[in-house]
């Protein structure tokens, strides 16, 4: 199972890889930062059961439990993420099962990504297994915000006091706000750009 859920998290990198490189030759820029890829751990897999209530089986944990295979996507731009999401969900060998967009409307934490959740083929020596994964996108401020979260969480282990929380989520407010602002700079340098190679020809 474990070799099976890793091929598919190869894959889905591969195709995230191609996109950026192809984009790059296109358009002289990577909208990609880098990419992460995991596979859960059985420990991990075993906790989210039983908070589930659910026995632990092969079979239970493949039904249940969409992110036991989880790319994340950082990209440099927010425009970035919606321009990757797009292309990748127009593969036809890619099934797209659920979209939970937490840019547009954050999480009650104040976490921001993009989710698929997806159904991809591997192709086995005799058969073809369709995995499901799930895959975050989201900028390298999100990304930033949502480590550091999930770190401060795990080492006061989940529990975090009321004033804590909201610390945090004023943070993720500020952090979207830099997102926005990088962005609108961005923009601003491309049609910088564009007016100097206009003038050009």
């Amino acid at each position: 199972m474990r070799n099976l859920y890793e091929s598919a998290v190869k894959q889905l990198a591969l195709k995230f890889e191609v996109l950026n490189s192809e984009f790059n030759i296109q358009y002289s820029r990577s909208p990609i930062h880098h990419i992460e890829s995991r596979v859960k751990s059985a420990q991990s897999i075993m906790a989210k059961l039983a908070k589930k209530g659910i026995p632990f089986t092969i079979a239970t944990a493949k039904e249940n439990i969409n992110d036991i295979a989880g790319v994340r996507v950082v990209c440099n731009y927010i425009d970035d993420v919606y321009r990757v999401a797009e292309i990748f969900e127009r593969q036809k060998d890619v099934e797209i099962l659920k979209k939970q967009d937490y840019i547009r409307e954050p999480n009650y934490n104040g976490y921001r990504s993009l989710h698929l959740d997806t159904r991809i083929p591997v192709y086995l020596s005799n058969r073809t297994e369709y995995v499901v994964a799930e895959i975050q996108i989201r900028t390298i401020a999100m990304d930033f915000w949502a480590s550091l979260e999930h770190s401060l969480r795990y080492k006061a282990q989940e529990y975090i006091p009321q004033h804590i929380s909201d610390e945090l989520q004023r943070v993720a407010t500020d952090i979207a706000s830099l997102d926005q602002r990088m962005q609108a700079i961005h923009d601003q340098v491309d049609e910088l750009s564009d007016a100097r190679s206009d003038n050009a020809t």
